[in-house]
């Protein structure tokens, strides 16, 4: 549930209205009921969580408008339970709703992701609570346990007379209407399910609250209660008394923090059901002083993909509030980071405006990330199976740093994994140390193909050569790789090479092969020459190859040009492009190509040669401007293949194993 900024509507002087829950609130409702039955209590971790941000943000709202406080600064969340009435309470002073922020945070789910959160629910219990605590629904947890849900809210800084009272049952509808309110805040009552007695005892609360909420920094309160001998029972006081410790967890001495501890601080900072993959804990002093507890998640959240869309690095200034999503405090290839940064140094009416400027917060942004960078270091290092999770979850994003963050590249690019023909594994766990660990004798270049996919990686015709060489090729068949390729050149020295662009240079590794080439280069002269008249509108160069072996021919890009996949990746997003010209490479080993040398047939020939620019073109995962040409040409060849007419034989070749030309 979301507390935001909102001002009444007309919708406000609307009575009791009956409106209908979004089609995806309704399944999540009833996926909350079944499968988190097992785990019930994280309901009053969530609601706790969801009213201390409440209060959080009334805080910094506070900043630059203290009358929002309404003479009562004092923040806070209450508990209270009524047997009689089997209800239970959560109450906050903090920012409130309106009426239509009611029905926008509650009755719809507007975050990014949610038809995709849904497409991958399975039906399967477990797995399906580990996506819902992805997705971060924390308030519709309350159904797991009560039957009706009543909320009563008032923003602050609006007339009493904009109070709001929602209720639901939790099936296909709720009310909503406009009732008097005299204290801001929100107050969520839960009329308990039958069974579910122990959360109406004041010890059973207390336990689960100092398991989950213990880290909170805003008091929990419930009335004391005491034993009375007279009446056998525990007694209610009417004496409020703290429950939480109610101090900043960051702020404690790490030999104090027990692992339980950073784990439920992190799913209270994340929203998450799922404890963290890995944290890194530290206290900065110096210039600058500051203290950051920053959290690996365990998976990806939906909207991770959403570079404007982030909720990670809360920013605290002498342990108060200042603002979520603090997004100068950590780069946009690690917004997947969750947690907070506690600066001493900050002044407390600090803006995002001040904040893009402050010298202070670079020192600070910088030491997030060399954070981040280490922590994410000793993972590769000593717990490589975490690290294998955390690139299969989060490797894509990460990949965006080595153009964002030129400072980090380095260390960036001994973290980044590959796929690699290299035991032809899918899995993305190759190293660039492995790389160079395994390269060839008098191999000088670490090579690489990017495609868009990585069947198309795998199966590329700019392969042969290095396969039939042992030589280790990376395969690239993410989008973000080509943004990777063009801003890492080099990695220890060794740069980095495409093998479908420029003139293929092996070096000393085919030497016999170039010379192979340098050899037919004469005799297949007028035919290269040939090819390329009949291919002039559509090709820059047509020339020899040594690098296919059993493919007729490739395409390939010039050196420091655009590649073929990065062009296809922005045509596909509306770019314009200058139209450039690929360079057709043939194998004049192939029957095919052989076959060309001796037709006659000029316009045959055409189509042939045609043929075999189109079939280059999506080998390598292309699209042909012209389907319905290269269909035309192919049912012609195969037509005349079917009825072949008498061939004129050729004179022999010089020298010895002259051989006919293959029939068509």
């Amino acid at each position: 549930m979301n507390h935001g900024k909102g001002n009444p509507t007309m919708a406000e002087a609307a009575g009791k209205q009956t409106l209908g829950f979004q089609t995806e609130v309704k399944q999540l409702l009833n996926l909350m009921i079944h499968s988190l039955y097992s785990n019930k209590e994280i309901f009053l971790r969530e609601l706790i969580s969801n009213a201390s941000d409440a209060c959080d943000k009334l805080r910094f709202e506070a900043l630059t408008d203290p009358g929002l406080f309404e003479a009562d600064p004092d923040l806070r969340i209450r508990v209270w339970y009524d047997k009689a009435a089997r209800a239970l309470t959560i109450s906050d002073n903090g920012i409130g709703m309106s009426r239509q922020e009611v029905i926008d945070n509650i009755g719809t789910i507007a975050k990014s992701g949610t038809r995709e959160f849904f497409d991958r629910l399975t039906g399967d219990q477990a797995g399906d609570a580990h996506l819902i605590g992805q997705f971060g629904v924390g308030f519709y947890s309350s159904f797991i346990v009560a039957d009706k849900v009543t909320l009563v809210t008032r923003r602050a800084g609006l007339g009493k007379e904009h109070g709001v009272r929602w209720e639901s049952s939790g099936e296909g509808d709720y009310t909503i209407e406009t009732v008097e309110q005299q204290g801001r805040g929100t107050d969520v009552t839960l009329h308990l399910r039958m069974g579910e007695d122990e959360l109406l005892d004041g010890f059973r609360l207390r336990s689960i609250m100092r398991k989950y909420s213990d880290h909170i920094t805003l008091p929990i309160l419930m009335k004391k209660e005491e034993w009375s001998q007279e009446k056998g029972q525990n007694v209610v006081k009417d004496e409020d008394e703290k429950v939480n410790q109610a101090s900043a967890l960051w702020a404690r001495p790490k030999s104090e923090i027990s692992e339980e501890q950073y784990q439920e601080f992190y799913k209270h900072v994340a929203h998450d059901f799922e404890p963290p993959l890995a944290w890194v804990h530290a206290r900065v002093e110096g210039k600058s002083e500051y203290t950051q507890l920053l959290y690996l998640p365990a998976r990806a959240p939906f909207d991770l993909w959403d570079r404007e869309h982030r909720h990670g690095i809360k920013l605290y200034v002498r342990r108060v509030f200042i603002m979520d999503d603090a997004e100068q405090l950590i780069p946009a290839y690690l917004r997947f980071v969750r947690g907070v940064v506690d600066s001493n140094d900050l002044p407390l009416n600090v803006s995002r405006e001040i904040l893009q400027e402050s010298k202070d917060v670079e020192v600070i942004r910088k030491g997030c990330v060399n954070k981040v960078l280490g922590l994410l270091e000793d993972l590769a290092e000593n717990q490589k199976e975490k690290y294998a999770r955390f690139w299969k979850e989060f490797g894509h994003v990460f990949k965006e740093g080595t153009g964002e963050d030129g400072a980090n590249r380095e260390r960036l690019a001994r973290l980044l994994r590959f796929a690699s023909t290299h035991g032809d594994s899918d899995g993305q766990t190759i190293s660039l140390a492995d790389y160079l660990s395994r390269m060839k004798e008098g191999q000088d270049k670490i090579y690489y193909i990017t495609a868009d996919g990585l069947a198309a990686a795998k199966n590329s015709p700019h392969l042969e050569i290095f396969r039939k060489k042992g030589i280790e090729v990376l395969l690239l068949s993410d989008r973000v790789d080509e943004w990777v390729a063009s801003n890492l050149t080099e990695f220890e020295g060794k740069p980095l090479q495409s093998v479908a662009k420029g003139d293929l240079d092996l070096g000393k590794l085919a030497d016999e092969e170039k010379k192979e080439q340098e050899k037919e280069a004469g005799e297949y002269k007028d035919l290269v020459e040939k090819i390329r008249k009949a291919l002039d509108a559509r090709v820059k160069e047509v020339r020899l190859t040594f690098r296919l072996t059993s493919s007729p021919a490739c395409l390939v890009s010039d050196q420091n040009g655009m590649s073929a996949n990065l062009e296809r990746m922005l045509k596909a997003a509306g770019q314009k492009l200058p139209g450039n010209k690929p360079v057709l490479e043939i194998n004049p080993h192939h029957p095919l190509v052989q076959r060309l040398k001796y037709e006659s047939d000029e316009a045959r020939f055409g189509d042939w040669s045609h043929m075999l620019l189109d079939q280059a073109l999506l080998a390598e995962g292309g699209q042909l401007d012209d389907p319905a040409g290269f269909v035309k040409r192919l049912n012609d060849l195969m037509l005349a293949m079917s009825h072949p007419t008498p061939s004129p034989q050729p004179s022999p070749a010089k020298g010895e194993g002259a051989s006919n030309p293959p029939s068509p």
